[in-house]
Order: structure tokens, then sequence, then C-alpha cells
């Protein structure tokens, strides 16, 4: 069968940046989803993507549909043949539905009964005559924002003025919102012009003469390589943030690398707040000695070619120097306010209107981080260190610094309480209480600063769940589910010996005792066990914990976290020994008999008769777990004192009827094992433990 490339192009005007890889995403699985339903093999799919366009070059693309033998069921035999041994007129439409003469038609079990069937063949058409129909592929595509424009009814992410459709050589006639598809394309808005494709595989020369490189990957690679050439030459470190660069990829069709400079006062200002600027506002790259220092230059990708660079640096420089200029004004006149004023204007900024002002949540967060400290017994100087952070940590949310740039909350309040004159430690923890931010972010790495960033957490999460906001599919408008992952990580990688049922408990009394939320403290409860479940599963997944491993530690408890971690992590290696596998039967042996348990049932050593039960309880009572909070340790010591149950366990089921006559008899060993398979489940709920066949 012979095959041609086929190309499908849509101009339109500039797209978000934002939106256009997932835009190209789209009509490459979409077309790849309408060939596989019109039955038309093809060798590989592509897409590209620009500011003004999305794209797909199917190549290989067979130039018929595949033919196909159908065979399809129709009435019952009873139904389809009278009593003579004549078709019925059942059997005669089925025959003209399938095209089909009755005396072709035939009979077929299925399922215990006669059917009639007939086979036909269907033969596929021109790849030719089916295109036309993949605009519905393009009327499918949906984006966060959608346009519509003139009288037309479709959708799209920005008003689309070209279309072009070839197959090899022919143009596939297509038509949306009046626009014909056809064989013109458009180049550089500038440096090209518009310019016919002879042939769909030679779309991307064609464009790459009018100075659009269609490919986005090619464009980021030409990004790169100008980069680190500007390194080489002027001996810089030019950091790449991969967001950044993937929109600057996404603003350019034909990128080329420049650098500027500015005054070197501007260094003055913090860090964080220059690359923000350059950053957010003009797109550009920061510019660092090999000491990681900020240098009073930058680095911008342009739009077009090499021509003209100078021009182009000195415009960006005289844009940036007006931001910076902006940036230097907040941070002077933030400098200028009392931390002690901040905090009465945080008094007008509202949290949320059924939990009060930010003013209110600093003032929780001080009671909350109180009760924490007297959990884990800090020092007076602690003490006062964390309710510091807690009192003030909201403080810059209301600078005009962090008002401009949302981003650098925390980093300006670190700076402005250092500036104030508060402590290394309260300066630092109020940039870490915000940690961490994202997947992946850095930890706090002070206590005080951790305990603040828990408090903060769970007072907004547990605000919501009290006022019915609980996160369910994708909805998450607080991003609640970050906020417990950032916990749960806080509490394991810093070791806070802190159980979440204190958390809980700390934090919904304040709240009760403020009158706060709408729900009860049991439903409330019940929601978080089940939230905070899901983080720790994530969690021990992260760890490479096998899922039956997680079900059977998070069917016990999830309360100690450094517990539930550590007994997952012991599980894991023994789990590895083939004798362990055994010792899983053993105790899912017990557990399964004891569940016939009466409750309760005190257990009667006078009633024991054979010496397997009396060595059974014994060997119970030598098994003693690790009190209070267990480390790795003690999660060690624990699993190896429970496999010691193993032998007695064994022989007790070799020697032992449990299942007697006698109610007394039998109600005392089940109750021997109900108290053997108890303390087994305080590590974990081995019959959920998986083993390989």
């Amino acid at each position: 069968m012979n095959k041609k490339d086929f190309l499908l192009e849509i101009g339109t005007e500039e797209i978000p940046a934002r939106f256009i890889e997932e835009a190209a995403e789209q009509l490459k699985t979409k077309t790849e989803e309408f060939l596989k339903e019109q039955r038309v093999s093809f060798d590989a799919i592509q897409s590209f993507e620009t500011p003004r366009r999305v794209a797909v070059l199917v190549k290989g693309l067979a130039e018929k549909q595949e033919d196909i033998d159908m065979e399809n069921r129709g009435p019952a035999k009873k139904i389809a043949v009278d009593e003579q041994g004549n078709w019925t007129r059942a059997a005669e439409g089925f025959a003209r539905g399938q095209g089909v003469r009755p005396d072709q038609l035939y009979f077929k079990e299925h399922k215990g009964e006669e059917y009639v069937f007939a086979r036909r063949q269907e033969i596929g058409k021109n790849t030719t005559e089916l295109l036309p129909a993949i605009t519905q592929v393009i009327e499918a595509m949906h984006f966060p924002k959608n346009m519509r424009w003139g009288d037309y009814d479709l959708k799209f992410v920005r008003p689309i003025r070209w279309i072009v459709a070839l197959y090899g050589e022919q143009v596939i006639p297509i038509e949306l919102t009046g626009v014909s598809a056809g064989r013109k394309t458009r180049g550089h808005r500038v440096l090209g012009q518009e310019v016919e494709i002879p042939e769909a595989g030679r779309y991307e020369q064609v464009l790459k003469d009018q100075y659009v490189l269609v490919n986005p990957d090619e464009r980021r690679q030409r990004i790169l390589d100008q980069l680190k050439q500007l390194e080489q030459e002027q001996n810089w470190v030019i950091p790449v943030e991969e967001d950044l660069l993937d929109e600057v990829v996404h603003l350019v069709e034909y990128p080329t690398a420049l650098y500027g400079s500015f005054e070197e006062a501007f260094l003055s200002i913090p860090q964080e707040v220059l690359v923000t600027s350059m950053r957010e506002h003009q797109r550009y790259f920061p510019v660092r000695d090999e000491n990681g220092n900020l240098l009073p230059h930058f680095v911008t990708v342009r739009n077009g070619d090499d021509r003209h660079l100078d021009t182009v640096a000195r415009g960006n420089e005289k844009v940036l120097r007006a931001r910076l200029s902006d940036a230097r004004f907040f941070y002077e006149e933030d400098l200028k306010m009392p931390i002690e004023d901040a905090l009465s204007k945080l008094e007008h900024v509202v949290f949320h209107e059924e939990l009060g002002t930010i003013g209110d949540k600093a003032r929780r967060l001080k009671d909350i981080t109180a009760v924490m400290a007297e959990h884990l017994n800090l020092s007076s100087h602690e003490e006062d260190t964390v309710s510091r952070i807690a009192e003030i940590c909201k403080f810059d949310l209301v600078t005009s610094m962090v008002y401009e740039f949302p981003e650098l909350e925390g980093i300006m309040g670190e700076y402005y309480a250092r500036h104030a004159g508060e402590s290394e430690e309260v300066s630092r923890g109020i940039f870490e209480h915000h940690l961490p931010r994202f997947a992946g972010d850095q930890l706090p790495e002070s206590l005080s600063g951790a305990l603040v960033s828990i408090a903060d957490k769970l007072d907004t999460i547990i605000g919501c769940f009290s006022i019915g906001i609980v996160p369910t599919g994708s909805q998450d408008p607080y991003a609640l589910r970050r906020q417990a992952a950032g916990i749960v990580h806080i509490l394991w990688e810093r070791h806070i010996p802190l159980t979440l049922n204190q958390l809980f408990d700390s934090v919904m009394e304040i709240h009760n005792r403020r009158n706060l939320g709408n729900r009860s403290d049991v439903e409330i409860r019940r929601d978080l066990y089940d939230f905070f479940t899901l983080r720790i599963k994530n969690l021990l997944q992260d760890r490479q914990v096998r899922y039956d491993v997680i079900d059977a530690v998070l069917a016990v408890s999830i309360d100690d976290l450094q517990q539930t971690v550590y007994k997952a992590d012991h599980l894991m290696e023994r789990i590895q020994d083939p004798e362990f596998k055994g010792i899983v039967e053993s105790f899912t042996r017990v557990y399964n008999l004891a569940q016939k348990a009466e409750e309760p049932v005190d257990i009667d050593p006078d009633l024991f008769e054979e010496a397997a039960e009396q060595n059974l309880y014994q060997s119970l009572n030598q098994v003693v777990l690790p009190d209070g909070r267990w480390d790795d340790e003690s999660a060690v010591r624990a699993l190896r004192a429970l496999e010691q149950l193993k032998a007695p366990i064994d022989r007790f089921f070799d020697d032992v009827m449990v299942m007697v006559d006698d109610e007394r008899l039998k109600n005392n060993r089940l109750a021997l094992l109900k108290m053997v398979s108890d303390r087994i489940q305080q590590y974990a709920d081995f019959n959920k433990i998986v083993f390989a066949s």
C-alpha cells in the first residue's frame, strides 16, 4: 500500500506560552485517535508548535482504509426460520441490512443457542475521502480559556487565521470559521513572509527558510547553546530555570540570545528581588559569577535574528532600569515600616470570611505552637523563638514588595525582620515557615521554623475542613493536599516527635475555643485521618515500599508517622527472606481464627489442657513491645520479638483442636488466639501481605 505524509497546521493569533505545549499535545493525540478510528495506518506522528501555530505531521499515512471482514449476529434460529424451514421476514430484513442475500446467511452457536450470522467485507475508502472530517479533531480541542470571534460557534484558544492541510502534495478541502485550508503558511512576522508548502514532508524546512523553527526542541537547544556560548565568552554562569526556559521557548519562533547590563547600585537590593523582577516581568535570565554572586547583567532571548542586537539590548536595559527602580523604591519604603505597624494592618486582611483575618490566624499560630512546644519540652529560649516567629511570620503580606511579587512572601519577611533587629533565628524562621512551597522544595532546617510551618499548614487544613472545604477530585483551591504533604515530610525528615493525634488535638481545641467551623469534631477528625493517610501512603510509595506492605502498616495506625515508616522499611527488608513467608502465614492463620473469639473473653490458664497452649501463652507474655515512641531500632526489636511466636503458634495448631464442643475450652482457646493476634496487629496487619505463588 502506498503511503504519503499528511500535514495539518492551524495558524492563529499569538497563543499564550502556557497553553501552547498542551494544545500541540492535544492536536497530536486527537489526530492519532481519529486516524485509528478511521482505520488508516501510519508510521509515526509528530507535533509542532510556535506562538502562532500548532501542527501535526503524520508520516507514512496509508492511501486508503484497511479492508475489514465483519461477522454480524442476527436473530435466533427459532425466529429466523419458520416451521417449514423458510427464512422469516426477520431473517430477510437482517440479510438486507447486511447487504447479503438470504442464502448467504448461516448458523452458529452463541451462549448455548443457535443464531443466524452474516459475513460481509467492507472495502476501505480512500484516505483523501476521510481526511476532510478531521475538522472534528480541531473542534474537540479544549483550553483553560477559550475565545469566540465573529459569528462563529467554534471556541478556540485564539482566532484561527490560516489552515494548511496537505496529503502529500494534495490540498485537503477543510473549512473552519470561514478559513479554507490551503498550502500557504506564514513565516516569521517580521523576517519572513507568506509562503507555499509544496509537499507535506517539507514543512519544517520551508518554515526554517522563513525564520520559523516549528520544532520546540530545536528552539530549546538553540537557546541553550547560545547561553552556553555566552557563558564561555563572558566567563559567566547563567542559571537556567526549566519553567522560565519553557516559557521563553514558547514565546519565540526564531530565538537569538543577547545580553545587557544594569547599574551596579541596584545590587544593594536583595538578589531575590532582582531575579524575580527580571524573570517575572521581563523573562530575563540572571547572570552570576562562578561563586554564585549576582552580576549586573542579564540575558534575554529575542524573537528574531542577530542584526542590531546592540539596539535591542539598549531597549531592554531601559525597560529593566525602570522595573528595578520601582523595586528599589518598594524595598526602601518597606524598610521604613515598623513590624508592629505591619501587624496592625493584618487585622484588615481577610484570611477567610468564616475563619477571620490574617491577624486572627497569627494569634492562633502563637497558641498552637505554644502547645507543640509544651509537648516537646522546649527550652524557654526555644519557646520564645517559636512564639515570636508565629506572631510576626505574616507581617510581610502587607508590604509593597510582596504585593507586587507574591512569590517573595517569606523571603522579604526574612530581610525586613533582620533589618528591624529581630534575631537571626526569628528572621530565618519567617522564611522557613513557608517551606516546602512545592513538591521537592527544601524543608525548614530549624526546629522553630519547622514547628511554625506545621502549625500554619495544619491551621489552614483544619480550618477549611471545619467549614466543609475538603478537597475532592481535582478540586483543591486552597492547596490543602500540598500543605498536608509538607507536614508529613517535615515530621519525617526532621524527626519531630509529635503524633498526628497531638497535632490535631492542639489545633482543634484552639479552633473550638474561638467557635470556628460548623462541623462536629468527629467528622473533622475522620476526614483528617483519611486525608493524611493518603499523604503518608504517597511518602511510602516514594520510598519504594510495596503496596501490600503499605496497606499492612496503614491498617494498624498512622498516628506515629516515624513508627509507621520504620515498620514499613523493616517489613520491606524481611519480605526478601524466604523464611518470612512462613512467619506471615502463621500470623495470618492466628488472625483468621481469632475473628471467631467473643468479646470480651478473659483467658483462664487453668483451662489449658495441652502443653502447646501453655507454651504459646508463656511465649506471648515474653513478647514485650517497646513502650513510648519507636525509633528505627525499636521497630527492628519489635518485629524480631513477634517472629519468635511462629514456633509456639505452629505447635499450638499441630497439637490443639480449637473448635471443640466444650464451650469453655473453645472460648478460652479463641481468647488466647485473639490476644496473640492483637499483639501481632500492633505492628501491622500481616493478613494484607501478599506472596507470589
